[in-house]
């Protein structure tokens, strides 16, 4: 099945985006560290223009560890400043707030020199939806005046949120593109809960994901719901049914129930800590 999600309010969010960010020094983008690549907004990298650029990675609880250093290095080899992140915890901030430094620094001696002692350094946040942007916002500022959410586009509209030390920040509603030019993207953003379920096949996605941890995660995927026989997609759903008791009247597995299982349990990391891409299949 496609992948494709894009509300009509969000194509007024992109247009309002252009506009905003042109009022800021320095953009973040919150990425899912699960899924880098196609978690970044590609309209990013031309309305941004020559601003300060940080990415954050954020649930890097939920990825692969290992793959994570690998992203970390291939962005500093791009010279794009990148830090990993659980936005849940505030002491990870500091990271953040040393890499907002380091941004901001041209920009306050550019000030100095023009007799402004008390500069404000206004910064832009953006992503796509329900990847953790508010809960960013809100540990970063150390306030709660963002919105939070489990569902997609929660964020209403712009909210300047004012921090102490010269940095002001711009909240902004998670926009998705209009059309995944590869339809890789549209699905695992679809794996991370980036869209909406309800237009989705769960099923499908179930199967498709089943099929990748196969090739990557197959001990983490066997540990975690007692498989013990290999076999197809299809085969492995059911035997995740049964042994977690999704079942019909009758005694049939319920793959439907099982496919919302296994997708809820991935995308709170009970399965175990997953990356889907990895920097080398860029």
């Amino acid at each position: 099945m496609g992948y494709q999600w894009y509300p009509g309010h969000m194509t007024k969010a992109k247009r309002m985006m252009q506009e905003d960010i042109r009022l800021t020094d320095i953009v973040i983008e919150i990425v899912d560290a699960r899924v880098p690549m196609s978690s970044r907004n590609p309209d990013i990298d031309s309305m941004a223009g020559g601003r300060g650029r940080i990415i954050v990675m954020n649930k890097a609880d939920l990825a692969d560890p290992a793959v994570s250093s690998e992203w970390i290095r291939y962005y500093k080899n791009s010279g794009i400043n990148a830090v990993l992140l659980d936005s849940r915890c505030r002491k990870d901030m500091q990271t953040v707030s040393k890499a907002v430094t380091e941004a901001s620094a041209a920009k306050i001696a550019r000030d100095k020199r023009r007799g402004i002692k008390n500069s404000t350094v206004r910064i832009f946040v953006a992503g796509i939806p329900n990847v953790g942007k508010s809960t960013f916002i809100n540990s970063f500022t150390g306030k709660s005046g963002a919105k939070t959410g489990n569902k997609p586009g929660v964020t209403r509209g712009d909210q300047w949120i004012h921090m102490n030390g010269g940095r002001d920040i711009l909240d902004t509603p998670g926009i998705l593109w209009p059309k995944f030019e590869d339809e890789t993207v549209g699905l695992h953003l679809a794996w991370v809960g980036t869209m909406n379920d309800e237009i989705l096949d769960m099923s499908d996605m179930a199967l498709q994901l089943i099929d990748f941890m196969m090739d990557r995660y197959k001990d983490i995927l066997f540990s975690r719901y007692d498989i013990i026989n290999d076999g197809l997609p299809q085969d492995i759903l059911g035997m995740i049914a049964e042994n977690r008791k999704c079942l019909k009247q009758g005694g049939d597995p319920d793959l439907d129930k099982a496919a919302q299982l296994l997708l809820g349990e991935f995308r709170s990391g009970r399965i175990g800590r997953i990356s889907i891409e990895r920097p080398q299949e860029t």
